[in-house]
């Protein structure tokens, strides 16, 4: 397989999962900006919606979406200890909150935030939206080290979107549950392996 990413973006999440099930994988890096690959072809030519994480597999298929991609990695782990049996009331949690994240976190952070040219107005109306959400999750990891349970799928994608916030200097400190949160995943083996080879930590 080929994982497609950049560092810290969404496929950070997937890169995670990889990693977590013991998948072997080939990365290469894509500079969004450019849109071109680490060995300098056209990104767009590989995939033209021109956004990561874009996973090929090994029959040369090519996959995008990283609620989809994180389904089909957990699956691959035998155990699908990441996601839970089908029909099992943990997978239904689990795609519960892979829901939650990409409709209710990463659609709000993203594009809205990342761009110059966005409202005032509109910047304001997403913050709201995201203390809301913020507030939720901070309530949720009070009582429980993970969103699901056991450390799943949906926490790498959940840790991969809510870091976007130290990034875009949304402060943390009202959410202390949510920023033990962060740090406990980013401990975690796999996930600090990842962020190594992203360039993200030392």
């Amino acid at each position: 397989m080929k994982l497609y990413h950049a560092p810290g973006a969404c496929s950070l999440a997937v890169h995670i999962a990889l990693r977590e099930v013991g998948a072997p994988f080939d990365s290469i890096a894509v500079d969004l900006t450019l849109h071109v690959t680490s060995d300098g072809a056209d990104y767009r030519e590989v995939s033209p919606r021109g956004y990561v994480p874009l996973l090929q597999l090994d029959d040369g298929s090519r996959h995008t979406e990283v609620a989809s991609l994180l389904q089909y990695v957990a699956d691959l782990d035998p155990t699908q200890a990441l996601i839970g049996e089908l029909g099992s009331t943990r997978r239904l949690m689990v795609v519960e909150w892979l829901s939650f994240v990409a409709t209710e976190l990463h659609k709000v952070f993203s594009p809205w935030l990342w761009h110059k040219e966005t409202a005032d107005s509109t910047r304001r109306a997403v913050k709201d939206k995201l203390a809301e959400r913020f507030v939720e999750l901070d309530k949720l990891l009070s009582q429980q080290a993970f969103l699901a349970g056991d450390f799943s799928v949906a926490d790498a994608y959940a840790f991969t979107i809510v870091n976007w916030s130290n990034s875009l200097a949304i402060p943390l400190t009202p959410y202390p549950n949510l920023q033990a949160y962060l740090e406990r995943v980013a401990q975690l083996p796999h996930v600090h392996a990842a962020l190594i080879a992203e360039g993200l930590v030392k």
